[in-house]
């Protein structure tokens, strides 16, 4: 468990997170406020791009995360819940 708002995510975690989940993109949270603040959704992002707003911005980062096994869980949906929740048994 990490508190991300305390203690900032590092760039191999997130490394490792995208590699589980597949892309950057797959991990970033287009319900930030700060996305529509700074008009993210009007410009094309790249991968390297959400990996940047991840790192420089904690609520860019689509919670919770939950690396189970070699297994990743992102976001908060009841699929995702569920599919957490299967996994840890």
């Amino acid at each position: 468990m990490q508190d991300i708002k305390t203690e900032r995510i590092t760039p191999a975690q997130l490394a490792e997170m995208r590699k589980r989940a597949g892309s950057y993109e797959a991990l970033f949270s287009r319900v930030a406020l700060k996305y529509k603040a700074l008009g993210l959704g009007q410009l094309t992002l790249t991968e390297k791009d959400y990996e940047k707003y991840i790192l420089e911005e904690y609520t860019f980062l689509k919670r919770p995360v939950m690396l189970i096994g070699n297994e990743i869980f992102v976001g908060n949906s009841k699929k995702t819940i569920e599919g957490a929740r299967l996994a840890m048994k």
